[in-house]
């Protein structure tokens, strides 16, 4: 993809002050735009990132035209030819673009005008710029939801691998972000595997809402002309064609959705980010980033920070403000196409670049990390993490009511809290003095590995259910047995 051009020299204007009349416009204007007006208007500078899907749906449209006989095959080829030496020409990087021809589309074929003279002009037969932006456009967004899924695929491939590594690493799980239960670090890190998994699917049910091929809808009620917009849809791998003219050109709804699904990967991204940035600091030393991934401090030369997952964090508002702004420009448009939807796509290129720097990032981050595990399992030793456990036992061995179980577990909780020992500490005449009915099989439920290896409940944190999810999540998302 070549960059634009840069602008070219302003045009004398004639001695009325007036600009020379447009030639996109035809003979409707005697006089060209104001600079002002010029300058809102062009959208070249950015929505030349369409012209890899311009040049494959405009020979789309040419060749759908010569099979129909609305153009003679020897004008069409001509059209396919050029069409062709213009791809070259961008892949080279010397295509010129210009900004007095307002967008990639116009440009695409003023280009073929130079290239092969009067056939050029039938291309855009029973085709509008409306149609032809609809159809670039949904093709743009398709290819970006397949870079983003693969993009997602490979972290859930790095979580997926750490999981499996750490099934039986013993980590605190927190709820208000105190210590509650201990977890063990796979069972944490799938818990992210499964956010993706689901963002994945939205990205999925996008792309197949927008599968629908606008082209044919002209500018807004269709056309005269024989076409058949089913081969040309075939052609361009969409599903069909939009069923409604009016809708096919006007509405962005494929746009809003895929950047809502991705405003909400964002979200997931932003959450695990986090996770990273507290476990990679002193206090919690359950990470430590590789040199690649991390920055140092301008005056303080022992600093190690998680930059790179700062800014994924951050990364967030860009893409929440990108739907917001694409919601905004929408809301209140009547039918059909107005010039308002030429403000749909810097929100959405942003949000993909954006999307796909953030997925890059964590997964960097994460496949060049090291968990330190000694210092996970230190951690979860803290706060008593197996009082709900002999709250659970009070339940399940001694027929009391979970209340009155609940009640006697935070009792020996503050003994424990006042002897300064861990529950698995207290001997057991100081457990029977708060509830007689305690007898030693209480140790058997009590201390971090009884608890974790006892939530053997479907999706619970036991080692060997962890290992079953891993291998099942590895079947489910990345197509592996």
């Amino acid at each position: 993809m070549t960059e634009p051009a840069a602008a070219p020299p302003a045009p004398t204007s004639p001695p009325t002050g007036e600009r020379p009349a447009s030639s996109i416009w035809g003979g409707r204007f005697a006089a060209g735009p104001s600079a002002v007006m010029e300058a809102i208007n062009v959208s070249i500078d950015f929505d030349h990132r369409l012209l890899p899907q311009d040049l494959r749906a405009s020979a789309a449209h040419a060749a759908m035209l010569i099979r129909q006989g609305i153009i003679s095959e020897t004008d069409g080829n001509a059209i396919l030819a050029g069409l062709a030496r213009i791809k070259a020409e961008a892949d080279a990087g010397t295509l010129p673009l210009e900004r007095a021809l307002e967008d990639v589309h116009m440009n695409v074929e003023g280009r073929l005008a130079a290239l092969i003279g009067e056939p050029a002009g039938r291309l855009h037969t029973a085709r509008s710029r409306n149609d032809q932006v609809a159809t670039d456009f949904r093709l743009w967004v398709r290819d970006a939801i397949d870079a983003l899924d693969q993009a997602a695929e490979e972290l859930q491939t790095v979580l997926i691998g750490h999981a499996e590594a750490h099934a039986a690493t013993i980590m605190p799980g927190f709820t208000h972000l105190q210590a509650a239960q201990p977890v063990t670090l796979g069972h944490h890190l799938l818990a992210y595997v499964e956010m993706l998994g689901r963002d994945r699917g939205r990205l999925a049910d996008c792309r197949r809402r927008l599968n629908e091929c606008p082209l044919g809808a002209a500018a807004l009620a269709g056309t005269s002309f024989p076409i058949d917009r089913r081969q040309t849809a075939q052609a361009l791998g969409f599903e069909r064609p939009c069923a409604n003219s009016l809708d096919a050109v006007s509405d962005r709804d494929f746009a809003i959705e895929f950047l809502a699904a991705g405003a909400l990967m964002g979200v997931h991204l932003s959450r695990l980010a986090e996770e990273i940035v507290l476990w990679s600091c002193e206090r919690f030393a359950f990470l430590r980033l590789a040199d690649d991934f991390s920055t140092g401090s301008s005056i303080m030369p022992q600093k190690r920070n998680p930059d790179a997952a700062e800014l994924v964090r951050a990364k967030t508002g860009r893409l929440a403000g990108a739907l917001v702004q694409l919601l905004t420009v929408v809301k209140g448009l009547p039918l059909a196409y107005a010039k308002d939807l030429q403000e749909d796509k810097e929100p959405v290129f942003d949000a993909a670049d954006t999307l796909g720097l953030a997925l890059a990032a964590m997964t960097g981050m994460l496949r060049t990390a090291t968990f330190q595990t000694a210092q996970m399992r230190a951690a979860a030793e803290t706060g008593f993490p197996s009082a709900t456990d002999l709250a659970d036992w009070l339940v399940r061995a001694k027929g009391l009511a979970f209340r009155r179980a609940h009640h006697v577990a935070g009792a020996i909780v503050k003994a424990a809290e006042t002897a300064g020992c861990k529950l698995e500490e207290l001997p057991l005449a100081a457990l029977q003095a708060i509830e007689p009915a305690i007898t030693d099989e209480v140790f058997s439920v009590l201390g971090v590995e009884r608890s974790v290896a006892s939530r053997t409940s479907e999706g619970g944190t036991a080692p060997e259910r962890v290992r079953e999810a891993a291998a099942a999540a590895r079947l489910r998302f990345l197509g592996d047995s």
